[in-house]
């Protein structure tokens, strides 16, 4: 049950932006899962969700997946080193990066399997990001300044 549960909130998180425990308890429930907030809040710690901000103000639930640890933080140093800024054009994602540092900057987020990412392109100073659609580019967004300011 509490495999399921975690998938289910898994899910959930993915596909809505789930800001409190609240609003996940009401969407555990319309999916048939009668849990407490301690269940929440458990769930929560255990499959370690973050909160990161929307760009409305706003925050919501996400997983932040990695790597192996040292992989993914020696990957996450990359992206964080290299990164100048970014943009999105509809489901492109472009982002600026030190000259040189393109292709150390995109191997390192395919390098992470972030979910959101279709493939990169890099050239010299500049990636471009395919990602399926606007709002997993803003995820992506989201999930790349969470990155860079850890």
């Amino acid at each position: 049950m509490k495999r399921s549960r975690h998938q289910k909130i898994i899910d959930i998180i993915e596909k809505y932006h789930v800001e409190t425990q609240e609003e996940l308890a009401g969407h555990l429930k319309e999916a048939g899962y009668n849990v407490t907030q301690a269940t929440i809040s458990r769930d929560i710690r255990e499959l370690k969700l973050s909160k990161i901000p929307t760009g409305d103000g706003r925050q919501k639930y996400v997983v932040l997946k990695q790597d192996d640890g040292h992989l993914g933080d020696k990957y996450i140093r990359v992206l964080r080193d290299g990164f100048v800024s970014m943009d999105m054009a509809q489901n492109i994602l472009v982002v600026k990066t030190v000259s040189g540092m393109a292709m150390a900057v995109a191997a390192a987020i395919d390098a992470l399997k972030l979910p959101e990412v279709v493939g990169c392109i890099a050239g010299d100073d500049t990636i471009m990001i395919a990602v399926p659609d606007v709002e997993a580019t803003r995820a992506l967004m989201d999930r790349i300044h969470t990155m860079i300011e850890r």
